[in-house]
């Protein structure tokens, strides 16, 4: 006969936040919000590397990949600021070091529309978008059916999500006036 813990029933456990001291403020429900998202964006980081890695593009960062998705995005130019709007980047030398390495690893070209520089994909860069699009498919999407999810809800779920960054967008503002 094995030991078990003594099972604590209808104890609650409150919510898995990554600080309580925010947790314990007038809406603990955002401070779920914030653990999740971090804990997401660190595993879609991870995963954006090494699928890019897996399709052949090594060396590459989360935004370096991102910023290539987006550059591939419906096969037109795009603008430094075009990205970093469609992003919601604020500091450009980030994308524009992104941008300068992608050029140089071949996956876009420059151009000019006017005065404003613009990127364009590559063949060799739709290539490794293709081949990442594949891994996806097979490595994340049909896991995540697997699930049962309902597709409705994730669009839902990243329509709110949408939504609550443009009030923490609209907190950094304030923040940066105080």
């Amino acid at each position: 006969m094995t030991d078990k813990p003594e099972e604590k029933t209808g104890a609650a456990i409150g919510p898995v936040v990554s600080a309580a001291h925010l947790a314990s403020g007038a809406m603990p429900a955002l401070s779920e919000i914030e653990f999740a998202v971090t804990m997401m964006v660190n595993a879609y980081y991870r995963w954006m590397v090494r699928a890019m890695t897996a399709s052949g593009s090594e060396g590459l960062g989360p935004l370096d990949v991102q910023v290539l998705h987006s550059v591939n995005h419906r096969g037109r130019a795009k603008t430094l600021s075009d990205i970093c709007l469609v992003l919601n980047i604020e500091d450009t030398h980030t994308v524009t070091y992104a941008l300068k390495k992608l050029e140089k690893a071949g996956l876009i070209s420059s151009g000019r529309r006017g005065k404003e520089k613009t990127a364009e994909i590559t063949t060799s860069g739709e290539s490794a978008c293709l081949e990442y699009k594949r891994l996806r498919e097979a490595l994340l999407v049909e896991p995540m059916k697997a699930l049962g999810l309902d597709e409705g809800e994730l669009s839902k779920l990243a329509a709110t999500l949408r939504l609550v960054s443009g009030n923490y967008d609209q907190a950094a503002r304030a923040a940066a006036a105080m």
